[in-house]
């Protein structure tokens, strides 16, 4: 099993700047890609970015420029530094631990952190 704990949402103005972060422990061994999805009221959820052990990285075009993931293996904890945030951007943002091919079974999912940007 794997846990993950989000932190970092909160509420900030336009302009301004966030970083979410996601720590993975129990077997995190099992672990390659992690991400961030969002989920914007009355929108279906989506992909944010995400990143694999090997740091490719994938980003929605929305938040390409403005959003950057990054990771640090060792301590097996994901971040989001997101500026140049927008309104749009207000969602409750989720972590993601996809599982290597080898150990399968459902992904983890963290609990969720709201983002609400202002105008």
């Amino acid at each position: 099993q794997v846990q993950l704990v989000e932190s970092g949402g909160g509420l900030v103005q336009a302009g301004g700047s966030l970083t979410l972060s996601c720590a993975a422990s129990g077997s995190a061994f099992q672990i390659n890609a992690m991400g961030w999805y969002r989920r914007a009221p009355g929108k279906q959820r989506e992909l944010v970015a995400t990143i694999t052990r090997g740091r490719r990285t994938k980003y929605l075009d929305a938040v390409q420029g403005r959003f950057t993931i990054s990771r640090e293996n060792a301590q097996n904890t994901v971040y989001l530094q997101m500026n140049s945030l927008k309104p749009e951007d207000t969602a409750v943002y989720y972590c993601k631990a996809e599982r290597y091919a080898n150990y399968p079974g459902p992904d983890y999912w963290g609990q969720g952190t709201q983002v609400t940007v202002s105008s």
